[in-house]
C-alpha cells in the first residue's frame, strides 16, 4: 500500500490539464514500462528533437502538452511505423482520418511520416475529439478506437467516465488509457527506476528550407557532408529521397545547421531541377488492410482489367506511373512477392484505379445520424477533410447534431 500511494503522489504530482489517476490498470503499465529501460532511454533521447515539435503544434491548437506523450505508446516516435493494419507514422494515422485530416498521401510523400504535418493533423483531431466528448481521457480513447465508438460506450454506460465506459470499449482502448497514463508517470520519474537517457541519434540543431524545386536528399547530403540516412532521418515523409517542390506547392527541407563552407554546394544542389524522375503526381490508393481486402474482393468481380506487357528496361515503379496506380497495388493485383519484373511478363490492371481528372462538381448534401463525426463523414467523401466541412458549413466547433444536413464539397 505505501509504495502504490507513493506512486499516486508522483502522478498528482506531475497532473497538469489531462487527469492521471491511479489504479491497478496504470500500475500495471508502470511495471511493464519501467522494465524497458533500453526503450525508455531511447524514447527520452529522442524527446530532446521531438518533443519540442510535438510541444509547438500541441500549443497552436491549444491542447494540453502532455498529448506528447502518446506518441511513445502509438509509434516509440518512429516516423516509419506502420501498424498491422496500416496506421503509419509517429502519430499512427490511418488513411482515411490522415487525409479528413489534410495529410497528403502520393507517390513522393506520405506526410503522415512528417513529424511536423502529421502533429498539427493529430492536435487538429484533439480539438475536436475534445469539443465533441468534453473530456481528454475520452479525447485520448477517441484517438484509438475514434468518436464514434466513444460515444456509443458512452451511451451503453450512460457515463462520462472513460473508467466507467472502458468495459464497453475495444480490448485495446481499454488499455490505450492506462498505458498513456503510465508512460506519462515513466518519462517524468525515469531516475526512480533507474532509467538513464541515450544519446539522440538526430541532429538537434536544424535549419529549414523552402524549395520550389525537386530535390536530391541524396546529393543535398553530400553537399552537407553528412550521412545519407541522418539526412533521410530528418526528412522521413519523402517517398523516393526526392523533395518535390513546385512553385503551386514548395516543400520543406530539414538540415543539420549549415556552416559556412557548405553555403555554395548546398545552394547549387537547390537550385539544381534536373532529377531523372517523372514528376506526375499520383495520389496514394488506401493501405488501410481492412479497406484493401474490400476493394481487392470487389474490383476482382466488377471491373475491367487492363493488361500490360512489360519491355525490356521497365521497373514495376514506370508501369505504376504509366497507369496512374501505386506499385503496391501492381504487386497485390499481380501477387508479386518483390518488385522485379521482367520482359515479357503479363501485368494485370484494374481499370477504375487509373485516376483521371474529373469535372469539377458543386455541392452533395449529407444528413447527419446519431453517433456521426466530422472525421467519419469526411472519410465518406474522396477529396472532403474535415476543415472543408466545416467551412462550406460555417461550423465553429465540431459537435453535430442528428438530423443537420451538411454541404459536401466534391469539387
Amino acid at each position: 500500500m505505501g509504495q502504490n500511494y507513493i506512486y499516486k503522489l508522483r502522478l498528482d504530482s506531475i497532473t497538469k490539464t489531462v487527469p492521471l489517476p491511479y489504479n491497478e490498470y496504470v500500475q500495471q503499465y508502470i511495471d511493464i514500462y519501467a522494465k524497458r529501460k533500453d526503450l525508455f532511454g531511447k524514447m527520452m533521447g529522442l524527446s530532446n528533437y521531438y518533443f519540442p515539435i510535438f510541444d509547438k503544434a500541441l500549443k497552436d491548437f491549444n491542447i494540453p502538452q502532455e498529448i506528447k506523450y502518446l506518441t511513445i505508446v502509438e509509434s516509440q516516435m518512429n516516423p516509419h511505423a506502420i501498424s498491422r493494419v496500416g496506421a503509419t507514422g509517429i502519430w499512427q494515422f490511418m488513411f482515411g482520418t490522415g487525409k479528413a485530416y489534410g495529410l497528403k498521401m502520393d507517390n513522393f510523400v506520405d506526410e503522415r511520416k512528417d513529424p511536423i504535418q502529421a502533429s498539427y493533423a493529430a492536435a487538429q483531431y484533439f480539438k475536436d475529439a475534445y469539443e465533441e466528448l468534453g473530456d481528454w481521457l475520452l479525447a485520448i480513447a477517441a484517438y484509438n478506437c475514434g468518436k464514434g465508438a466513444v460515444t456509443r460506450a458512452m451511451a451503453k454506460a450512460e457515463s462520462r467516465d472513460f473508467w466507467a465506459i472502458r468495459q464497453f470499449l475495444p480490448k485495446e482502448t481499454r488499455n490505450y488509457v492506462p498505458a498513456f497514463i503510465a508512460a506519462v508517470y515513466v518519462m517524468n520519474y525515469s531516475g526512480k527506476h533507474q532509467i538513464s537517457p541515450q544519446a539522440c541519434s538526430l541532429f538537434l540543431k536544424t535549419d529549414t528550407v523552402q524549395t520550389n524545386r525537386f530535390v536530391s536528399l541524396a546529393s543535398l547530403a553530400k553537399a552537407l557532408n553528412v550521412d545519407e540516412t541522418a539526412l533521410f532521418a530528418l526528412n522521413p515523409s519523402y517517398k523516393k529521397k526526392i523533395v518535390n517542390g513546385t512553385d503551386e506547392e514548395p516543400k520543406r527541407i530539414i538540415m543539420p545547421k549549415l556552416r559556412d563552407i557548405d553555403y555554395a554546394s548546398v545552394y547549387e544542389v537547390l537550385n539544381n531541377s534536373e532529377q531523372d524522375v517523372s514528376m506526375r503526381v499520383v495520389q496514394a490508393s488506401t493501405d488501410d488492410v481492412r479497406d484493401l481486402r474490400k476493394s481487392r474482393a470487389k474490383s476482382a468481380s466488377s471491373h475491367a482489367v487492363v493488361f500490360h506487357k512489360v519491355s525490356a528496361g521497365q521497373s514495376l515503379a514506370m508501369v505504376a506511373n504509366k497507369y496512374g496506380v501505386e506499385v503496391q497495388d501492381l504487386r497485390v493485383w499481380n501477387g508479386l512477392k518483390s518488385k522485379t519484373i521482367v520482359p515479357g511478363q503479363q501485368l494485370k490492371i484494374f481499370a477504375k484505379n487509373v485516376n483521371r481528372l474529373k469535372a469539377p462538381v458543386s455541392y452533395a448534401s449529407y444528413t447527419v445520424k446519431a453517433g456521426d463525426t466530422l472525421s467519419e463523414i469526411a472519410e465518406k467523401f474522396n477529396g472532403v477533410t474535415v476543415q472543408s466541412i466545416k467551412r462550406d458549413n460555417k461550423l465553429s466547433k465540431a459537435g453535430l447534431r442528428a438530423g443537420m444536413i451538411l454541404k459536401i464539397s466534391k469539387g
